[in-house]
């Protein structure tokens, strides 16, 4: 199946033609031609089956056959994680969930946080591509770096949960994830959230949690996060 991201779809669209990069990879890179078909994604979550008919590399034209919506009854997830100091580990975190599955990702500034800059379409493209490459048709919202305090004011409709490591007897996450809910969840940077984060997160309703016995990094407590939420509304 040869995927192409096309934001600027919509369902009443008959003819469509792909954009000039897009185009020269079908055409020069995959070597399509007139009558092939290819499927395009608009990162929304519909699927869109069309048919080559002009098959030139800078403005190939397409022929749209028919559209689904991608099947997908599982809650939002929202992840609002510190960003990392080696910007490559964020970028990780980012294509993983994305091939996991996650609504938002909201990369979070904190009193300990490594980084205190970020360049949000890094992140949109390599969850463009994760997209693309475990064939979904819904793209992750990658919000731009926000103050720790104002994802506490969110008002959120959902479970809120904050995981962090000081020992306070916290519960797992895996024992606490109700099915069928949007869920929250705030993962700190490498030196953890402040004392005083964490209290103001309580104030504001977020459960606090734990993610295991082990000290893990940010980019994979993270990703764990994210397969537990999956997994229990699998």
């Amino acid at each position: 199946m040869h995927l192409f991201y096309t934001p600027t779809i919509n369902n009443s669209d008959t003819v469509f033609t792909l954009s000039e990069p897009e185009s020269k990879h079908a055409i020069r890179v995959l070597r399509l031609t007139a009558a092939d078909n290819i499927t395009l994604i608009d990162g929304k979550g519909i699927f869109y089956e069309a048919k080559i008919s002009v098959a030139h590399p800078k403005k190939c034209e397409l022929q749209i056959l028919n559209s689904r919506t991608e099947k997908n009854n599982t809650p939002q997830l929202h992840i609002a994680i510190a960003p990392t100091k080696n910007n490559d580990r964020l970028e990780w975190f980012t294509e993983k969930c994305t091939e996991i599955g996650i609504h938002t990702i909201i990369p979070i500034l904190c009193h300990h946080s490594e980084r205190k800059n970020l360049k949000e379409e890094r992140l949109v493209k390599t969850a463009v591509s994760a997209m693309k490459q475990s064939l979904k048709a819904t793209l992750p919202i990658v919000e731009p770096l926000t103050a720790i305090q104002k994802v506490l004011a969110l008002d959120f409709k959902g479970k809120k949960y904050i995981a962090h490591c000081y020992n306070e007897n916290q519960k797992h996450l895996k024992d606490v994830l109700p099915k069928e809910e949007n869920t929250l969840i705030l993962i700190g940077p490498e030196g953890d959230f402040s004392k005083k984060e964490i209290d103001l997160a309580i104030k504001n309703g977020f459960e606090p949690v734990s993610l295991g016995n082990s000290r893990l990094r940010t980019e994979t407590a993270g990703i764990v996060a994210c397969h537990t939420f999956n997994l229990i509304n699998e």
